[in-house]
């Protein structure tokens, strides 16, 4: 047995939030990534840019690797790493579908050698123009660094498909980039500086793209001490709570779209004819939920008797 919706409106086909918005929650398509997505969906999918510097090449190359096998699927290395586009080349040939890239980066000459070494995205701490013009045309993604809200809109501006707020932290955190997203819907942002792994669903419940986690992942002490181990458990919590967060996310906008388009009352019950996309967020011991829309601020859904809150804008229950 599934779930299907009842008094389903069919203008909801014409929302600005698609059905497709439940294909990138079930976990028969977001188990892997696919060949033909851009390095901006690998990055949307993925919900963690695990962000790498290392003193020396072997270093980068074992941490790294140790990453990528913990689940970690887009990663960027900072320009100042030894022999950093060595690394990016080996990395790529052997993982050719992941999202690889060069952080930090300042220079048209580094922009260029990381794409000539594998890079499918460049980074910068700042908004570097000449940069954003070479790399327009090419298939590799640029992301500048942006701090306020004239920085976001010239970026955008100028070309970028996604923005960097830097330093986060430092700005206010999961707050900050509420404020951002609020003038700025439209303009992904990817939040940047002193995050740590229990912050990524509530930034992504914010409105961030992605976040940038990288003493989170390489911790500085296991490093140091080649803490392999170490840095395995943690590239593995970090991927699997960006899954989570992004999965949850696309339920907390598809219940947004129904708010916008001024849906009261839809409920979903057992069927044996269903959209499968509908099994991915309500399991089958769900006999019943009611989605009632309370105010434009708070939804309530009632699952079996029990209730759970969605606060729109804010944190949410999935």
């Amino acid at each position: 047995m599934a779930l299907t919706m009842t008094s389903f409106n069919n203008n909801f086909i014409s929302s600005p939030f698609p059905l497709s918005t439940f294909k990138l929650c079930c976990s028969s398509t977001s188990s892997q990534l696919q060949l033909n997505q851009t390095p901006f969906k690998h990055i949307q999918n993925s919900g963690v840019i695990a962000c790498l510097r290392a003193n020396s090449k072997e270093l980068a190359m074992k941490a790294a690797r140790v990453a990528i096998s913990g689940g970690i699927s887009v990663l960027e290395i900072v320009v100042s790493t030894p022999g950093v586009f060595e690394v990016l080349q080996s990395l790529a040939q052997e993982h050719p579908t992941m999202t690889l890239g060069v952080g930090t980066v300042l220079k048209v000459k580094d922009a260029k050698n990381a794409t000539n070494a594998g890079a499918k995205f460049v980074m910068s701490p700042s908004t570097v123009k000449s940069i954003m013009h070479d790399v327009q045309g090419r298939e590799v993604l640029y992301i500048p660094g942006v701090m306020t809200p004239t920085e976001i809109l010239s970026a955008h501006d100028a070309g970028a498909k996604i923005v960097k707020v830097y330093p986060v932290s430092a700005l206010g955190g999961t707050r900050y980039i509420s404020a951002l997203k609020k003038p700025f819907p439209h303009i992904p942002m990817v939040a940047s500086q002193g995050i740590t792994i229990d912050l990524i669903g509530e930034y992504i419940a914010q409105g961030a793209t992605a976040v940038v986690l990288s003493d989170a992942i390489f911790n500085k002490e296991a490093m140091a001490q080649n803490n392999f181990d170490a840095i395995y458990q943690l590239a593995s919590l970090a991927a699997s709570q960006g899954k989570e967060a992004v999965q949850c996310f696309g339920l907390w906008i598809f219940i947004l779209s129904i708010v916008t388009e001024n849906y009261q009352v839809h409920q979903w019950k057992h069927s044996d004819t269903v959209n499968p996309t509908f099994t991915c967020f309500f399991q089958d011991y769900f006999t019943l939920l009611q989605l009632n829309t309370v105010n434009k601020s708070k939804l309530v859904l009632q699952m079996d008797g029990s209730l759970a809150s969605v606060v729109l804008g804010g944190m949410r229950v999935c």
